[in-house]
C-alpha cells in the first residue's frame, strides 16, 4: 500500500504495519468531525486487513493530538452540538476500535497529547515517547472531565491517587515522568522516535498475532472478571490460541531448534 493522504489522516502499510498519521498540524492535530470518521474507519479498515498484523498511530508536525478542536463548536452558532453526542460520536468508537482491535496498537508520541488525544494515546498497547513529548488531562481547565476513557484507564494504570491528581490538576506530564508513572512503554530521543517506533510495530507484526489478540482480550476482561471467571477466560481462550497455525509452528521450530516463521494464523 502506497501512503493514502485523506482530507485529516495519511494512511500508509509497510512490513505488515498499518500506519495512521494524524495530519491537522496547523491545530495540532485536534479532531474535529470529518478527521474523527476518518480514523475510525481506518482502524476499522486496518482490523479486517489480514496483511496487517500491527497498527501505528502517530501525528504530523510538533503535537500528536490536541483533543477536541474547540473552534469547531463556533462554527455552529445556537445550534452547536451536545457535547454528550460528540463524545459518543467522535471519540468513544475509536477507543472501542483501540481496545477491541486483535492487533497491538503502538502510539508514537511525537509531542503533546492533551485532553481526548491523551487518552486515545493511553487506548493504545504501547506508546513511545519522545523526549520532548508530554501528556496533559486538560479537560479541567474548560471545566469538563476526563472523557475518552480517561477516567477507566487512569486509575487502572497509575491508581486512583495518582489518577485524581492527573485528572484534577491538569498538570503537564512530561515523557519522563510518563515513564515513571508506568502511562508509557519507552522514552527516546525526538530524532529517532518514528524510527524506534517501526522497529517495534515490526517486531510485533513478526510475532503470533493471534494469540496477542487474545492476551490483550483476556488481559481487557481481568478488568471486570472475579479470578474463577478469568480463569475459566483463559482456558477457554488457551484453546483458540493452541487451534493456530502458530501454535504449530511455535512448537516445531522449539523441537527443530530454530527460529519460529508466525503467520498471524
Amino acid at each position: 500500500m502506497t501512503p493514502h493522504q485523506n482530507t485529516f489522516t495519511i494512511l500508509d502499510m509497510q512490513g505488515g504495519v498499518g500506519k495512521i498519521t494524524f495530519n491537522r498540524p496547523e491545530v495540532l492535530n485536534s479532531f474535529n468531525r470529518a478527521m474523527s470518521i476518518e480514523v475510525q474507519e481506518a482502524l476499522q479498515q486496518f482490523s479486517e486487513l489480514v496483511e496487517v498484523r500491527a497498527v501505528l498511530i502517530t501525528g504530523a508536525g510538533r503535537a500528536f493530538c490536541a483533543g477536541q478542536d474547540l473552534g469547531e463548536f463556533t462554527q455552529h452558532g445556537n445550534d452547536q452540538p451536545h457535547l454528550g453526542q460528540v463524545v459518543r460520536e467522535q471519540f468513544n468508537p475509536i477507543v472501542r476500535l483501540l481496545r477491541t482491535s486483535g492487533k497491538p496498537v503502538i502510539c508514537a508520541l511525537n509531542g503533546v497529547a492533551a485532553g481526548a488525544g491523551a487518552n486515545i494515546a493511553l487506548a493504545c498497547d504501547f506508546i513511545v515517547a519522545s523526549e520532548s513529548a508530554s501528556l496533559i488531562q486538560s479537560f479541567s481547565k474548560i471545566g469538563l472531565i476526563p472523557d475518552s476513557g480517561g477516567t477507566f484507564l487512569l486509575p487502572r494504570l497509575v491508581g486512583l491517587s495518582k489518577a485524581t491528581q492527573i485528572a484534577m490538576l491538569g498538570e503537564k506530564i512530561t515523557a519522563g515522568d510518563a515513564l515513571t508513572f508506568g502511562l508509557i512503554y519507552k522514552v527516546v530521543p525526538d530524532g529517532s522516535l518514528q524510527s524506534e517506533a517501526d522497529q517495534l510495530a515490526r517486531k510485533l507484526a513478526a510475532m503470533p498475532t493471534t494469540a496477542l489478540g487474545l492476551t490483550k482480550r483476556a488481559l481487557n476482561q481481568s478488568l471486570n472478571n472475579n479470578l474463577e471467571e478469568q480463569l475459566e477466560l483463559e482456558a477457554r481462550l488457551q484453546e483458540e490460541a493452541g487451534e493456530t497455525q502458530d501454535f504449530a509452528e511455535g512448537v516445531q521450530a522449539f523441537i527443530e531448534k530454530r527460529r519460529a516463521i508466525f503467520k498471524g494464523k
